[in-house]
């Protein structure tokens, strides 16, 4: 198979997802090696107001990440436990929605941001009309103000990814893939984010309709079962940065890393990965296998 990106690879994507109150983790990021980071997160109420980012962090994300020319993205949902109930309330109601996009746009002003990420999940069979008209509104806020407009979804179909309309995919300028936590075992056992299911979520959505320069293929920086950072599996055993296994705990190490690299780049248009301050940063770091995977495909 050839090494050609199915994108051109000036656009190619590097999206990291930040969820920390450390100004410290901000200074630690490695922003020389992606192209896009996402502020995580601020929420809704069923009225349409939003929780209000931490002020330092964000700050202090896009003074660095815009001196190196990387796009800062405000997160806006996240997993909750599952509670979708403010979003569906809100987006049903115009007056709600209406409130809840001028919040949007209000934050995007206030600390320079260049886009939006919504991250609702996830629109059930009741919900997906208002998030699609939800969506419409948020692009037709960013659009004039030169803004991105960016969504995250599950890996690939069920319950909670077939709700997802195809009529989204033209207001967005990338479509991040979570490709993780899929199907994975309380008990340990089962790799939650394996070669083969990236392949199958990359699939899934470029099927469904998603242009292949907006597909991200999404990757975890922290293993299952139980839940533990990159970082931290690394404190315990350095050569853990090579394997995709510690004991019961599953992730995906450098050579996994690369590999997936190398798919979103024939594949897809990016890659992106939760969460950049559960990396480390020096010679094992996630981040730099990605990166160096990228200066190698470049090359060739």
């Amino acid at each position: 198979m050839s090494n050609a990106p199915a994108s051109n690879p000036a656009e190619f994507k590097v999206i990291a997802y930040l969820y920390t109150h450390s100004v410290a983790e901000v200074e630690r990021i490695q922003f020389g090696k992606l192209t896009h980071i996402n502020y995580s997160f601020v929420n809704p109420d069923g009225e349409g107001n939003l929780t209000q980012p931490d002020p330092d962090v964000l700050n202090a994300l896009v003074r660095l990440a815009h001196a190196r020319g990387v796009k800062v993205g405000l997160a806006v949902g996240g997993w909750n436990d599952g509670i979708t109930t403010p979003f569906e309330t809100m987006a049903a109601n115009p007056v709600a929605r209406g409130r809840f996009v001028s919040g949007i746009a209000a934050l995007v002003d206030r600390y320079r941001l260049d886009g939006v990420d919504m991250d609702w999940e996830y629109p059930n069979r009741q919900s997906t009309g208002d998030f699609t008209q939800m969506m419409r509104e948020l692009r037709s806020m960013l659009k004039p103000r030169g803004k991105m407009l960016t969504a995250a979804v599950i890996a690939m179909d069920d319950e909670n990814g077939q709700w997802f309309s195809a009529e989204v995919f033209p207001l967005l300028d990338a479509l991040n893939i979570m490709a993780y936590d899929w199907k994975y075992s309380l008990d340990g056992g089962r790799q939650h984010s394996s070669y083969a299911d990236a392949e199958k979520s990359l699939d899934y959505w470029i099927r469904r309709g998603c242009p292949r320069e907006k597909a991200i293929l999404g990757v975890p920086f922290y293993g299952r079962t139980p839940p533990v950072t990159y970082k931290e599996l690394i404190a315990r055993d350095r050569g853990a940065a090579q394997r995709d296994a510690l004991g019961t705990i599953f992730y995906n190490g450098q050579p996994t890393l690369r590999r997936k690299t190398e798919l979103a780049w024939k594949r897809g248009g990016g890659i992106m990965f939760w969460e950049i301050s559960q990396d480390t940063s020096d010679e094992t770091s996630l981040l730099g296998a990605i990166d160096g995977a990228l200066r190698e495909l470049r090359r060739n």
